[in-house]
């Protein structure tokens, strides 16, 4: 098990299985690189930690989950030679991969603005929830004269469209909870005293449940993003098949039709019929 207490910019707590960590780096967490390195051993850690089955980032600063990144560190990047075409994924990218493909659940709660490169990490995750009238979400880089360089010129159309990707990222603008949820940026806006709950007992739900069926699930979901439909479905049938080879699954299926699972009662109280198999 990996020693998360020696992170200086993220208080990380294991909790029922779930690893929260939560991001501090004062006045307003802008992405350092210290931040930006504990960010990314944090997530290779938790990635391979069999004593972790979901993944939560969060911040106690009410009004930033992460500002950006440091745009001072940013304007002393390399710019004297002709700018050359990588051959594989490396540095920002490559942290904000491991949280999109890592065998568990990754969850941004995202409780006050968050921004360029923070907004980048947060589109990686699997699933962001906001605050309404506190979430803030901006991809401030055109104006600066450069451009989303972390993932944000792939990942937004991907949530929003290509003509909304546009407005956020040739705009410059601001996008309100509401909105960000209405567009498919958030999974949901919620009251801001409703956010930090919601998220915990989400994120402990899913690391109740077998983790093989877990990392399956958000394995053939992620297919979508590179495989035809048809080469999806093929792969998709052949994770079903695996699942059903853990001894836990049988267990948890036998286990459904005991409780009540298909009958009347134990079907309209659907949410207490599952919730009684791990027992």
């Amino acid at each position: 098990m990996s020693d998360y207490s020696l992170y200086t910019m993220l208080h990380v707590e294991i909790e029922d299985g779930v690893a929260f960590a939560t991001i501090d780096a004062p006045p307003m967490n802008v992405m350092v690189r210290d931040l930006f390195s504990q960010l990314a051993k944090f997530g290779n850690a938790v990635a391979v930690d069999d004593n972790v089955r979901a993944v939560v980032l969060r911040s106690d600063d009410p009004d930033f989950f992460i500002a950006h990144f440091d745009v001072s560190l940013i304007s002393t990047f390399p710019f004297e030679t002709p700018a050359e075409k990588p051959t594989e994924l490396g540095g920002f990218h490559l942290m904000c991969e491991t949280y999109r493909t890592m065998p568990k659940p990754t969850i941004a709660e995202i409780a006050g603005r968050v921004g360029g490169g923070g907004n980048e990490l947060a589109m990686s995750c699997d699933m962001r929830f906001g605050a309404i009238g506190k979430t803030v979400i901006n991809q401030m880089e055109v104006p600066l004269g450069i451009l989303p360089g972390g993932t944000g010129t792939q990942r937004l159309p991907r949530l929003v469209g290509r003509g909304r990707a546009m407005e956020i990222i040739l705009g410059g603008v601001d996008i309100d909870a509401e909105t960000a949820e209405a567009w498919g940026m958030l999974n949901r806006a919620l009251p801001p005293e409703e956010l930090r709950p919601h998220v915990t007992a989400l994120a402990k739900r899913i690391a109740g449940y077998p983790p093989i069926a877990v990392a399956a699930a958000k394995a053939s979901v992620a297919n979508t993003d590179t495989m035809s439909l048809h080469d999806g479905m093929l792969e998709e049938a052949f994770l079903f098949q695996q699942t059903l080879r853990d001894p836990e699954a049988r267990r948890r299926m036998e286990r459904f039709i005991e409780v009540g699972g298909q009958t009347r009662d134990g079907e309209m109280n659907l949410i207490d019929t599952i919730d009684k198999l791990a027992e």
